[in-house]
């Protein structure tokens, strides 16, 4: 169980990570059962920490089921590791390595509404402000920031739009009706920031021509019975990016929003 009672964080206690991580692959499995989360992180010793003979401590929640985990494509016995309710450590790495774990969760029996959960028909997920550790093991905390690489694997007929941060780069059919999507964010963001939604949805385009002139697709998606309620949302958009280059001079930096 989590605390009942939020605890008070102090900036004086405040230490830069041990560990940054600079590539996240993640690959959900969505199953009636479970989901089965797989995430390979590419890691490197912060320079910054005055902890440079640390082990890796990575967040994580009593709902994950660990199948397992390797350092370097070598998979760990159980006494190369420790995990407790909250955590999974590892230690003796070297300066670099490329962590990869198995986990499987339950999202259906998720009723907290934090991490990734079914929400009637839907996949959802809540990662803000520290839900991404119900999801997988990670360093969830705001000041670590990586690039994200994201597979959803689905039942078409049940999950046929499947979203996540970022552009879609893949698509393809695969066995038993089911189909994945792999969407990519090349810009780095803190785990809190990671979204994940699979389901029936409509979806409502238009287009966006930014300053430079370059053409970024825009979508809505919605439940079917929502769509007579999207256009002011998409007026709404298109004025906030608008907003964003003139007052800031901030463009929008990706193919699809």
């Amino acid at each position: 169980m989590k605390d009942a009672l939020p605890q008070t964080i102090y900036l004086k206690d405040y230490k830069v990570s041990a560990f940054e991580i600079e590539k996240t692959e993640l690959v959900f499995d969505l199953g009636d059962d479970h989901t089965r989360v797989t995430a390979t992180l590419s890691i490197l010793r912060n320079s910054l920490s005055g902890e440079q003979g640390a082990d890796l401590v990575l967040h994580g929640s009593e709902g994950l089921d660990l199948q397992s985990v390797s350092v370097d494509g070598q998979p760990l016995e159980e006494g190369a590791y420790s995990r407790d309710n909250d955590s999974l450590s590892i230690n003796g790495l070297a300066d670099r390595a490329i962590i990869t774990t198995e986990v499987l969760i339950k999202p259906q029996d998720n009723t907290t509404m934090m991490g990734l959960y079914r929400s009637r028909t839907m996949y959802c997920t809540q990662c803000e402000a520290e839900g991404f550790r119900d999801i997988t093991y990670y360093l969830d905390r705001p000041d670590v920031m990586s690039e994200f690489t994201t597979k959803v694997i689905a039942d078409k007929a049940q999950y046929p739009v499947l979203l996540s941060n970022g552009n879609p780069i893949e698509r393809g059919e695969l066995d038993d009706g089911r189909h994945f999507v792999t969407w990519h964010d090349p810009f780095k963001k803190p785990a809190y920031l990671f979204a994940l939604v699979a389901g029936t949805l409509s979806c409502v385009e238009d287009s966006f021509i930014t300053l430079s002139g370059r053409q970024v697709a825009l979508q809505i998606f919605v439940e079917e019975k929502d769509l007579d309620k999207c256009a002011h949302a998409m007026l709404s958009l298109k004025h906030s990016m608008r907003w964003d280059e003139e007052a800031y001079g901030r463009e929008y930096d990706l193919d699809s929003r």
